[in-house]
């Protein structure tokens, strides 16, 4: 299987029939049962993609499926804030550490308490920015999705093998 086609079935892609446009696409596989697991293992995928509709053997159109992709986005971005270990870093500005280090212990518990997403703070669904208020100062907090050597944008922000997702806490006045 090419690595282009893993990284498609990865996000939430779906393939279509480069003929007719079917979702009715398949391709040979061999199985394995498994002694252990008394379940067939799926041991290796064939390149040919042939449609059931048309019957015709080709290469499938790729079409994203961009709900679930922000929904997949949404759902890394929550874990990330709210603790989950890996490729991640989180950020805290000097003005947030100027604070004392009672506050930032305070303000990362807001940050991954913050549920109050709305299509007016939250307009992409992504769940990737927030404001919240701790003694009397505003804050925000934002997840930016950077590829592995955090040179760039992640190619994918929907697959977790390309993104290291950093979260920076700062105060409103220094955004």
């Amino acid at each position: 299987m090419s690595e282009n086609i893993e990284t498609y079935e990865m996000v939430g892609a779906f393939p279509t029939c480069g003929n007719c446009g079917s979702t009715q696409v398949v391709r040979d596989a061999w199985a394995e049962w498994s002694m252990t697991s008394r379940e067939w293992i799926l041991k290796t995928v064939f390149d040919e993609f042939i449609c059931e509709r048309c019957g015709e053997a080709n290469v499938p159109t790729w079409k994203l499926d961009e709900a679930f992709r922000t929904r997949r986005i949404a759902r890394l971005n929550d874990a990330m804030r709210q603790g989950a270990r890996g490729q991640a870093t989180v950020v805290v500005t000097i003005g947030v550490q100027a604070c004392g280090e009672a506050f930032v212990r305070k303000a990362a518990a807001a940050v991954m308490a913050f549920d109050d997403f709305t299509t007016d703070n939250d307009p992409h669904g992504e769940h990737d920015f927030g404001s919240i208020e701790l003694e009397g100062r505003k804050l925000f907090w934002k997840i930016d999705p950077f590829d592995l050597k955090l040179e760039r944008h992640s190619p994918d922000a929907a697959n977790p093998a390309l993104t290291h997702r950093v979260l920076t806490i700062m105060l409103a006045s220094e955004y």
